[in-house]
C-alpha cells in the first residue's frame, strides 16, 4: 500500500470537530429562537464552544503533521 496514511488519520479526526460545530451553531440557533433576547448572551458562548472545537480540529491536523515517519 503506498501513500500516506496520515491524510486518512486526519480525515477520520475531521469528523468530531465537525460534527461538533454542527451541534454548537444548532444549540445556538434553537437558544435563541426560543429566547431572542438571550440572544447577546449566547453568542459569546457559541464562539467559545466554536473555538474549543476547532483547536481540536486543529491539533489533529498538526498531529498528522507531526507524527509522519516518512523518511526525509
Amino acid at each position: 500500500m503506498t501513500g500516506n496514511l496520515n491524510v486518512i488519520g486526519y480525515g477520520i479526526a475531521a469528523l468530531g470537530p465537525g460534527i461538533g460545530v454542527g451541534l454548537v451553531f444548532a444549540a445556538y440557533i434553537q437558544a435563541t429562537a426560543r429566547q431572542p433576547e438571550s440572544a447577546g448572551l449566547t453568542r459569546a458562548y457559541m464562539f467559545m464552544g466554536f473555538a474549543v472545537v476547532e483547536a481540536l480540529a486543529l491539533l489533529g491536523l498538526v498531529l498528522a503533521f507531526a507524527l509522519d515517519n516518512t523518511p526525509a
